[in-house]
C-alpha cells in the first residue's frame, strides 16, 4: 500500500500497481501480489455466488445506480480490487454492520472490517461500589 501525491492529487498504489492497473486482473493474478496466506486462501478459490453478486452490484454502480449492500456471512473472503467501492453488510454474528470497501482494503479480509463484540461502555457505579455512596441512603 502506497499513496504519491502527483500534480496535487493522491495517487493510490498496491504493492507497485495502482487501482487501473490492478481493475483488469483477474482473482488469481491479484492473488500473486498478496502474502502467502492469502494466495493460499484465493488459490483455493473464490466463491462463485459471491462473485456473482458483486458483478450484478458494479454493473448496477457503472449504469448510475446505487447499488443495495451486498449481505454476506463470508467473513473469511478477501477483498479484490473488483469489490472497491461496493458496500457490504458483513454479519458480525447478531447483526449485519455496513462497509463501504476503499482502496485501504485490498488484500485484507472482510472479517477484519468488522469487529465481532460490541465496545464495552460502563455504567455509573452503584450504590455501595464506593466509599462515597454508602453515605447516601438506598430508601426514597
Amino acid at each position: 500500500m502506497d499513496t504519491r501525491i502527483v500534480g496535487g492529487r493522491k495517487i493510490f498504489k498496491f504493492r507497485g500497481k495502482t487501482m487501473e492497473e490492478l481493475l483488469p486482473l483477474s482473482v488469481g493474478e491479484f492473488s500473486e501480489l498478496l502474502t502467502s496466506r492469502g494466495r493460499r486462501t484465493l488459490k483455493r478459490g473464490f466463491d462463485k455466488k459471491f462473485m456473482k453478486k458483486i458483478d450484478r452490484a458494479t454493473e448496477q454502480k457503472n449504469s448510475g445506480k446505487f447499488p443495495k449492500p451486498i449481505r454476506t456471512h463470508l467473513r473469511n473472503a478477501i477483498v479484490i480490487p473488483k469489490m472497491v467501492g461496493l458496500r457490504f453488510a458483513i454479519h458480525r454474528g447478531n447483526t449485519f454492520e455496513i462497509i463501504e470497501v476503499r482502496e485501504k482494503m485490498l488484500g485484507h479480509y472482510l472479517g477484519e472490517l468488522t469487529l465481532t463484540r460490541k465496545r464495552l461502555l460502563h455504567g455509573k457505579a452503584g450504590i455501595g461500589a464506593t466509599r462515597s455512596s454508602t453515605a447516601i441512603t438506598a430508601r426514597k
